[in-house]
């Protein structure tokens, strides 16, 4: 059983309120070494917070503001409830970034809330979990400019382009790939391949994003196996080769 680090689920989500320390457990059954809980919002970091200590060593959080709620952040509150999160623990800033496919938020404000979050990475020292959807101009410049300002991160749930693969992975960051690369119209085995073996990780997005088999039920940690096993091959390593490189990127990337 190869091991893995889940870099991305939303365990604070009301989808896991009925038998989350179950998940939790299958996780670790399953191989995972740690799971980032992400605090999309800051009442889900808050949620986050309290799971990360009931799971000390195991689960960690960030806190973040999501581009759909951009519209609504606030630079003296949200900025001091980040800083105040990180003072309890929080491993990452994120998930922020950038979302014009459904644009909930005016993209002026998207574009704001995520310079905001940038800075404060900068400014607390910690990584940048990172959304885009159909933002691909406007996040490759954030990226360039993160990483021109020493921004550490992480594009989640990655599906291309290879270009902005490319912007990151030259800003330093890391790329994290999700059971979309198990879907049967998934093709472009080849971004598998673009990170290096020290810019790869992996992560469920749930309980969005089941992979195959399990496509239409509710995602969990402990499919990111199946994640795993997919860009093993697609990448021609084994899993267990892969699933070390992914829990010391994650390792490193959030210090854990």
């Amino acid at each position: 059983m190869a091991g893995f680090i889940d870099s991305h689920v939303h365990l604070a989500d009301a989808a896991f309120d009925a038998d989350r320390p179950t998940v939790i457990e299958r996780a670790r059954l399953t191989g995972a070494h740690a799971l980032i809980c992400i605090g999309e919002s800051i009442a889900a970091a808050e949620r986050a917070s309290e799971i990360a200590r009931a799971h000390p060593g195991f689960v960690y959080f960030t806190a973040g503001v999501h581009p759909h709620d951009a519209a609504a952040f606030d630079d003296d509150r949200d900025s001091a409830a980040i800083r105040s999160a990180v003072r309890d623990g929080a491993v990452a800033i994120g998930e922020c970034g950038l979302d014009y496919h459904y644009d909930h938020s005016p993209r002026e404000r998207q574009m704001h809330a995520f310079e905001r979050q940038v800075a404060l990475a900068r400014e607390l020292g910690r990584p940048l979990v990172v959304h885009t959807r159909q933002a691909v101009d406007d996040t490759r410049a954030m990226v360039r400019e993160a990483g021109r300002q020493g921004a550490a991160g992480v594009l989640h749930c990655f599906t291309g382009p290879r270009e902005l693969a490319a912007d990151a992975l030259d800003a330093g960051w890391y790329l994290s790939f999700s059971g979309v690369v198990t879907f049967r119209n998934w093709t472009d085995d080849a971004l598998l391949r673009q990170p290096p073996a020290d810019r790869v990780l992996v992560e469920s997005d749930a309980p969005y994003l089941s992979p195959v088999p399990h496509r239409g039920k509710r995602n969990e940690p402990a499919w990111v196996s199946l994640t795993l096993d997919r860009v093993a091959s697609a990448r021609g390593v084994t899993a267990s080769l892969l699933g070390g490189d992914v829990v010391a990127n994650t390792k490193r990337l959030f210090a854990l």
